[in-house]
C-alpha cells in the first residue's frame, strides 16, 4: 500500500507539473497569439487607410484633371462660337465683333462704310509670326488698339506678330463729344512681312 501511494503521490506530482508546464505554454501562446492579431489589425488598418488615402489623392487628382479639361473644351467651344458669329458678322457693316481674313495676293484688307453702333468695334484675326499688323481709320475720333494677346496702340506704330495667335483689333470711339448714334468709318488693316 506503500508502495501504491508512493506511485500515485508521484504521479500526481508529475500530473501537476505537466499542467502547470501546459497552463504557462497557454498563457504564452495566448499573449503571443493576441499580440500578433493585435499587430496584425494596426497594421491593417493603416495600410487601409493609407490605400485610402493614397486613393483619396489619385481620384481628386484625375477629378482636377477631368475639370481643367471640360473647362479647356468649354473655352474652345465658346471661342469656336464666338469666332463663328464673328464670320458671319464679317458680312455685315453693322454688326461686331467681325472676323477679318486677307485676301490671296493682297496684305491689306480694307472695310468700307463700317457702323459702330456700340462703343466700340472688335475685328479678329490670325496672323502669322513674323508678320507685321498696321491699323488705318478714315476718323481721327477713333481708337485703334490690340487687346489681345498684349496689348497695343496702333497710334505708337505697328504690331509685330511674336506668335500664331488669335489677335483682337478694337476699334473705339475717343471723341470729345458724344459718340454718334450710327457711327461711319472706313478701317484698313495691313498684315505684311517685316520692312
Amino acid at each position: 500500500m506503500k508502495k501504491r501511494y508512493i506511485t500515485t503521490v508521484a504521479t500526481a506530482m508529475i500530473d501537476k507539473s505537466k499542467t502547470g508546464f501546459w497552463q504557462s505554454s497557454n498563457i504564452h501562446l495566448t499573449f503571443f497569439g493576441v499580440s500578433f492579431l493585435l499587430l496584425l489589425a494596426v497594421s491593417a488598418c493603416s495600410s487601409e487607410s493609407f490605400s485610402e488615402n493614397g486613393a483619396a489623392g489619385a481620384d481628386k487628382a484625375v477629378m482636377n484633371d477631368n475639370k481643367a479639361k471640360a473647362e479647356q473644351n468649354a473655352q474652345e467651344i465658346k471661342d469656336n462660337i464666338r469666332n463663328s458669329y464673328a464670320r458671319l458678322a464679317s458680312g455685315r457693316s453693322d454688326v461686331c465683333p467681325k472676323l477679318i481674313q486677307e485676301k490671296v495676293g493682297s496684305p491689306v484688307v480694307e472695310r468700307t462704310a463700317e457702323v459702330m453702333v456700340d462703343d466700340y468695334c472688335d475685328y479678329f484675326l490670325y496672323a502669322r509670326e513674323g508678320k507685321v499688323i498696321a491699323v488705318q481709320t478714315d476718323n481721327r475720333q477713333l481708337e485703334a488698339l490690340l487687346i489681345v494677346p498684349t496689348l497695343h496702340n496702333f497710334a505708337n506704330g505697328d504690331y509685330q506678330v511674336g506668335s500664331y495667335d488669335k489677335h483682337v483689333i478694337r476699334l473705339s470711339y475717343n471723341g470729345a463729344t458724344y459718340k454718334p448714334e450710327n457711327l461711319v468709318y472706313d478701317v484698313a488693316v495691313t498684315v505684311s512681312d517685316v520692312h
